[in-house]
């Protein structure tokens, strides 16, 4: 073999070392730079009870893991009053204002009303007044419940801040219960307390209708329009009921006109989209109550109610701010989402006479 053969090798041996070299220092350079960044990543994420079972748990740490303190929501405290009058059984509720509520809206902010009710019996609900893009709302608002003594000392106050959405469901912000014999009644009770998280056992839900409302005052007719109802309550053993609405109106606490729509089968979330009009004329449009329940139908029993609402002079919170909202825009359909409340409920707070009087004697 040449003397240059010879040499070529050796010279391709000896580089072939040294490559061999150079790529086991990078290496071992990369592995150490990688190995530093995984101890300042633990560092930042605290390994602390990572099993390794998993690569997601090197990158994220498990949400039930994290403490997150102070940073936690919070959904906003109201000050409210309580005053009991022993002489006329009258216990007085008084919700003042709120302050720093959750946003539940996407700009940031919440549409807020409180709704009041004394539990366990619950004879009626009030509402205040809805306030608009606001998380600081001040109501100034008193609501009386007849409630004797000894009930008293069994009773809840509950007090719940919504946010309210005119066609899709109210979104509860948080509220208060307030157990009535912890009470000193000595005094007027007036305090600020933080907002829980709503009672899992909440009241029985009766659903919600949607309806339309539309006044022409030169006309003097007022026209609802019936849409929809959606997750009412079932009446029938099959699980679902026969729901039909009745529309009625009561001039100067008295019934005076109704109707009612069609009848739809085996359903909890009925369409209808039926109108009803009325003659009303501007002067008796200040004394009026529209009355709309909806009833399960029985082909061979008596008919049931299952739930309730009413708008108009005597009605308080979003019933009377749809009525408010109908009355100062002419002309123009109004429509709105309304919960529905128990049969009980509404009667006990609107009172209506059952006898109709003769038209001779009606006051118009």
């Amino acid at each position: 073999m040449p003397r240059w053969a010879i040499y070529t090798i050796f010279a391709a041996g000896v580089l072939l070392i040294l490559l061999c070299c150079l790529c086991i220092c990078i290496k071992c350079c990369c592995k150490g730079k990688k190995k530093k960044r995984q101890q300042k990543t633990g560092e930042n994420i605290n390994l602390k009870g990572v099993n390794g079972k998993t690569t997601t748990a090197l990158v994220q740490p498990d949400v039930a893991d994290v403490d997150y303190g102070s940073t936690k929501k919070q959904r906003g405290r109201l000050l409210y009053s309580l005053e009991y009058n022993a002489a006329l059984s009258e216990l007085i509720v008084g919700v003042k204002q709120a302050d720093s509520l959750m946003a539940m809206d996407l700009g940031g902010s919440s549409d807020p009303y409180v709704k009041v009710y004394i539990c366990p019996d619950k004879p009626k609900t009030c509402e205040t007044k809805v306030f608009r893009h606001t998380l600081n709302p001040v109501f100034n608002e008193q609501f009386n419940f007849q409630i004797s003594k000894s009930s008293l000392l069994k009773s809840t106050a509950v007090m719940k801040v919504f946010d309210f959405n005119r066609f899709s469901k109210h979104n509860i912000i948080g509220e208060l219960r307030v157990q009535l014999c912890n009470v000193d009644w000595n005094h007027v009770i007036e305090e600020w307390q933080d907002l829980a998280e709503p009672a899992k056992f909440e009241e029985e839900e009766l659903g919600e209708i949607c309806f339309s409302l539309r006044y022409v005052p030169t006309a003097g007719k007022l026209t609802v329009v019936i849409l929809e109802a959606k997750n009412l309550k079932s009446m029938d053993i099959g699980g679902s009921s026969d729901p039909y609405v009745k529309v009625q109106l009561a001039l100067d606490k008295r019934k005076w006109k109704k109707r009612k729509t069609s009848i739809k089968k085996k359903t909890l979330n009925p369409y209808y989209n039926e109108s009803f009009t009325f003659d009303v004329s501007f002067e008796q449009i200040q004394r009026v109550n529209l009355v709309v329940s909806v009833w399960d139908h029985d082909a061979m029993t008596r008919n049931d109610a299952m739930g309730k609402i009413f708008l108009g002079c005597d009605a308080t919170g979003n019933q009377l701010r749809h009525w408010a909202d109908m009355l100062s825009n002419p002309r123009r359909p109004v429509a709105q989402w309304h919960s529905l409340l128990s049969a009980q409920q509404v009667n006990s707070t609107l009172s209506l006479k059952k006898k109709i009087p003769l038209h001779s004697k009606l006051p118009f």
